[in-house]
């Protein structure tokens, strides 16, 4: 079984919204031209709304002295603590093995973005 969450005009690459499917209220977050990928909208921390957080980037490993910054688009940060979470998998950034959110996955059919309801990621 699968539900439509949104059409793919609904957002642009780099932007994120709040959808309601199967009962459940969910990010979607658009990362690419057809990458679209999906977290509740609930902080694990205190429960804060995920979708009224900022969407952008982190910086990356690198040489001592050197700072590069990536992966702009995939990193939510939650709005009440700043909790980071990769939008591709749900986990934080700060413990990846031990914190993270459901991640769900997402199809692109023409122009609909649709959320398999039995397959969640964890």
């Amino acid at each position: 079984m699968s539900e439509e969450v949104c059409r793919t005009d609904d957002l642009q690459v780099g932007e994120l919204g709040i959808f309601k499917v199967a009962g459940r209220e969910l990010v979607v977050v658009r990362t690419g031209s057809h990458e679209f990928y999906a977290l509740p909208n609930r902080c694990p921390h205190q429960g804060a709304p995920l979708g009224r957080g900022r969407l952008g980037g982190t910086f990356l490993p690198s040489e001592v002295g050197i700072y590069q910054y990536g992966r702009e688009g995939q990193v939510l940060r939650c709005p009440w603590h700043r909790w980071e979470f990769d939008v591709t998998t749900g986990c934080s950034l700060h413990d990846p093995d031990g914190c993270r959110v459901a991640s769900y996955s997402l199809e692109v059919r023409g122009d609909r973005v649709i959320l398999a309801t039995t397959d969640q990621r964890t």
